[in-house]
């Protein structure tokens, strides 16, 4: 038995009383020992670190003298290494530097790759309070030439092979090129002298180099391991490593570098023409110059974008806003005509003008020109566009255009409004229908009024802005399937007449039901009213000519009608192709009334008050035949009631059961059945019936 080096003998002794120290709470170095292969090291000096000096010394073993280590002569720099001590919470922060730089490496060498270390020394840094020395930490330094540390990486570009079919590389720990990194035992760049000094701290798995490992599927695995069940042979994989489910696991992305770029928005201006062999849903309308036919269109960013294409069969409803002073009039339709190739020539938009009555519904904040001689201009405040198609040709396309006029020099914001719809051919008119023939969720509930002569309507509700008024509400169509209850405010004064108020608030609200009838199908005819039409039942409605209840006070009016329940009773009326059509049964509306008073503060002041009103929509499913009555036993025996009991007998196999709907019952049978030929299959590979097999063999 040989005897042990100064330096290892030291650090045994080192870690050993490093390790009493921790338990006795004294001073101590975390770690005691540390090898070093570069410019600087930290270690942690823990325990009672006030009044704590730390001083340096380099070990000259050579000889195989250990010296004594004396901390009466304390001293923080050598001629080539240097100690700093960084203060924190109980903690001292002790860093070691090789003062020379790792260049004077490179410069000394004559061989920069040599296998020989550049540096090789043994510092021991000890920490004392006045002289004892009380902790010591052993430094043990290998400084190679061509460590990693001493080269800058290379900046030319790498080939990135398709990890499609082979590894990125075959050793993803090489980082550096040119030079050995630390720990990565397949760098081909580290000598053997090199790797034997991390040869038992190497990475491990994809990392390390490892790339290609057998994955347990394969065949070839099964050889080496002991605890692959029985039926392994029957269901591995023979392939070779090089084709292995690991390829591109470690690195996701492109095979090659991407320049990235700033951002830009992309537009494609040539126009490419889909309307040579007709149109597909989706694709942009052409025009014969060979050009996009355009409206403006809402972004996905919410900005109105005014050159955008018209798909063909997507309708769409947008609102633009524009400043008047920039508002510049888009080129006239009248001379666009739209390729249509399957009927051998073209198509002219029918365009009919009609003039805005209002146009404080389409302009705000409009401010008076002070010179109100220049000439006047007109804009466009609203724009339908009804395309008629047959297959995949546009036929016909009509146009009606809703325009003000204004001066030159209006200063304002404008809101413009644009309808694009596309109607079959053999529509007899634009209205489109809610279902054929139920209904569908989320479209209009058609409606008729038969004391009109346009008797076409349906029912609405209020979709409130700004403060919520009555008087800047809009009105929505309620739409099938969905239960919605909306709103709006009333202005009421302190001295408000409660006759006129009831008269107003039930006003208000017969608004939003002005039809007689209502159709059960979605596809009813608005000509024939024994085509599916039902009466509206009204139920408690307001009668504005009775007498009013007695009221003395101000402020305060009796049965005021505010609230609206509409209730539509709808069922499954059979299905079509697989897809259950839904009908409505019956349609009823009642009122009800609520007695306002004035709210007053401290002082009842001469101010509006707010009276809500509101309407609501309940769709109630009627089922189409009554449930099935329960029997004697299912009443007196409730364990067997899936209901009442955490425990479901009845729907043990429940996906083979009636009350499963997920797949039509001949698949789940099917499955069912296919399930079962794998257990048999299962059953028969065990290791049980191969020996019975064998036995009876």
């Amino acid at each position: 038995m040989g005897f042990q080096s100064p330096a290892a003998l030291l650090w045994r002794l080192l870690l050993l009383q490093g390790v009493l120290r921790l338990v006795w709470g004294d001073l101590a170095f975390i770690p005691p020992f540390i090898r070093m292969s570069g410019p600087a090291v930290s270690a942690s000096l823990v325990g009672d670190t006030e009044g704590v000096t730390v001083s340096l010394t380099v070990l000259q073993d050579e000889a195989g003298i250990l010296p004594v280590p004396t901390c009466g002569v304390l001293s923080n720099e050598t001629e080539d290494w240097s100690v700093t001590v960084t203060p924190g919470a109980k903690v001292l922060e002790v860093t070691v530097r090789w003062k020379r730089g790792l260049d004077w490496c490179s410069s000394n060498e004559t061989d920069s790759f040599s296998g020989s270390p550049c540096i090789l020394q043994t510092l021991l840094v000890s920490a004392s309070r006045n002289s004892p020395c009380l902790a010591h930490l052993l430094i043990q330094v290998e400084i190679y030439a061509n460590s990693s540390l001493t080269r800058n990486a290379s900046e030319n570009v790498t080939v990135i092979p398709n990890q499609v079919y082979q590894p990125l590389g075959p050793c993803p720990c090489n980082l550096t090129a040119g030079a050995c990194d630390v720990r990565c035992c397949c760098d081909q760049e580290c000598s053997s002298n090199l790797t034997e000094l991390f040869r038992l701290s190497c990475f491990t798995g994809v990392f390390g180099g490892d790339v290609s490992p057998p994955f347990d599927q394969l065949c070839s695995a099964g050889t080496t391991t002991h605890s692959v069940p029985d039926w392994f042979p029957f269901l591995c994989v023979q392939s070779p490593l090089a084709n292995t489910p690991f390829l591109g696991y470690f690195y996701h992305g492109a095979v090659s570098p991407k320049q990235e770029s700033s951002f830009e928005v992309y537009v494609d201006t040539d126009a490419k023409d889909f309307a040579d062999f007709g149109y597909k849903q989706g694709d942009p309308i052409m025009t014969v110059k060979k050009a996009y036919f355009t409206i403006p269109q809402m972004s996905l960013t919410g900005q109105c974008m005014q050159n955008a294409p018209v798909a063909f069969l997507h309708n769409f409803d947008v609102k633009c806003v524009t400043d008047l002073e920039v508002y510049q009039e888009r080129d006239g339709i009248i001379n666009a005509k739209i390729k249509n190739v399957a009927l051998g020539g073209t198509v002219t938009p029918k365009v009919i003008y009609e003039e805005a009555t209002d146009l404080d519904k389409f302009i705000t904040n409009r401010e008076t020109p002070l010179n109100n001689r220049s000439a006047p201009r007109i804009v466009n405040v609203e724009e339908h566009y009804i395309f008629k198609w047959n297959n995949n040709t546009i036929s016909d396309i009509n146009v009606r255009i809703i325009r003000a006029e204004i001066n030159a020099h209006q200063k304002g914001i404008m809101t413009q409004r644009f309808v694009v719809k596309f109607l079959s051919y053999n529509s007899g008119n634009e209205e489109e229908l809610s279902g054929n023939p139920g209904y569908q969720l989320g479209k209009p509930v058609r409606a008729l009024n038969t004391n009109r002569m346009n008797n076409v309507t349906t029912l609405y509700l209020w979709q409130s802005a700004g403060r919520g008024l009555c008087t800047s509400a809009t009105f929505k169509p309620i739409l099938f399937g969905e239960d919605v209850l909306s709103g709006c405010l009333l202005e009421v004064g302190i001295n408000e007449n409660c006759t006129q108020l009831r008269e107003n608030a039930a006003e208000r609200l017969d608004s939003l039901i002005q039809a007689t009838h209502v159709a059960m199908r979605g596809n009813s005819d608005y000509t024939d009213l024994s085509d599916g039409w039902l009466e509206i039942i009204r139920v408690d409605a307001p009668d504005p000519g009775a007498d009013p209840p007695a009221s003395s006070l101000n402020g305060i009016c009796l049965d005021v009608p505010a609230r609206l329940s509409i209730r539509i009773l709808i069922s499954d009326a059979g299905a079509v192709e697989g897809i259950t059509q839904q009908e409505i049964l019956g349609v009823e509306t009642r009122f009800s009334s609520v007695n306002w008073q004035y709210q007053c503060g401290l002082t009842c002041e001469h101010k509006a008050d707010l009276l809500p009103i509101s309407a609501s929509v309940q769709f109630i499913k009627i089922p189409a035949q009554l449930p099935r009555p329960l029997t004697r036993f299912q009443i007196n025996y409730t364990e067997y009631d899936c209901n009442r009991n955490e425990v479901c007998w009845p729907q043990l196999l429940y996906p083979w059961t009636q009350y499963y709907q997920g797949e039509p019952h001949s698949q789940c049978v099917a499955k069912g059945l296919l399930l079962l030929l794998f257990l048999t299959l299962a059953m028969f590979l065990s290791n049980p019936w191969t020996r019975i097999c064998k036995a009876y063999s």
